[in-house]
């Protein structure tokens, strides 16, 4: 079973070389690595050219909108990918040496599994944390968000999640989330309860705009429910409007 790895990267030219080397080093040799560059402004095309077994798409045209262009990048990488397992992975970010043999394994096993999720150490300032724990502040319709480096989806599998998920209404709601929904909701997918995947969070994440509470996290909190609504709606699935909705829509009519 060969694996492919694709990697979204957007003026990450400082984390480039320890992505790559994490997946050079992998116990598991029947690889390929796709890079997609997004009109990076750093020197990223300079230093990924450095690595002979990688294949470029370097990407001149993006939205406003580092959603759409991170599921453009993840969808035309895919595209050009020859793999049986699609590992998504942001530039900043790096795989222990044993992941993808692990979650290929899986996939081996047992024929139905459509998606995998692993759980991330999450560095912050070259500290680690593990984490596994649930957010259980409100019970919400989705439960916790595997990080887009967490996942791993069968390649034949691709393009039914991308159908269902891709609507360029929710600009605020990103991949992994929308993945996560497909998962729960539609198909058969794995939980590893295992920390394979080292997410990084700096003050240039995406994540690091909404802090919790904040207005923005309020926003974007509301939006997601209005994403879960639209899923549910798309894909004929019942669903009834929770408590953590209505505590979300009337902090929303007073920030």
């Amino acid at each position: 079973m060969k694996a492919s790895i694709v990697i979204a990267n957007y003026n990450n030219s400082k984390y480039i070389e320890n992505c790559i080397s994490s997946l050079n080093s992998q116990t598991y040799n029947n690889t390929e690595i796709i890079f997609f560059d997004d009109n990076s402004k750093d020197n990223s095309i300079e230093i990924i050219k450095k690595f002979n077994n990688v294949k470029i798409i370097e990407n001149k045209n993006q939205t406003h909108f580092g959603s759409f262009n991170q599921m453009n990048a993840f969808k035309k990488a895919i595209k050009s990918s020859t793999g049986d397992v699609i590992f998504l992975l942001d530039s900043d970010d790096w795989f222990k040496n044993e992941k993808i043999e692990k979650i290929v394994n899986v996939f081996l096993n047992d024929e139905n599994k459509k998606i995998i999720f692993d759980f991330p150490i999450i560095v912050k300032n070259n500290t680690n944390f593990y984490q596994k724990k649930v957010d259980n502040t409100f019970k919400t319709y989705w439960g916790y968000i595997h990080p887009t480096s967490c996942i791993s989806i069968r390649k034949s599998f691709v393009d039914k999640i991308f159908d269902s998920t891709l609507n360029k209404n929710f600009p605020n709601i990103w991949l992994d989330f929308r993945i996560l929904l497909y998962a729960k909701y539609i198909n058969d997918y794995e939980v590893i309860e295992q920390n394979l995947t080292f997410y990084r969070q700096t003050n240039e994440n995406v994540s690091s705009k909404f802090k919790k509470f904040t207005k923005s996290w309020w926003r974007r909190r509301k939006e997601a429910h209005d994403y879960f609504f639209y899923f549910m709606e798309k894909n004929n699935l019942e669903y009834r409007k929770n408590l953590d909705y209505y505590v979300t829509k009337a902090i929303n009519k007073f920030i």
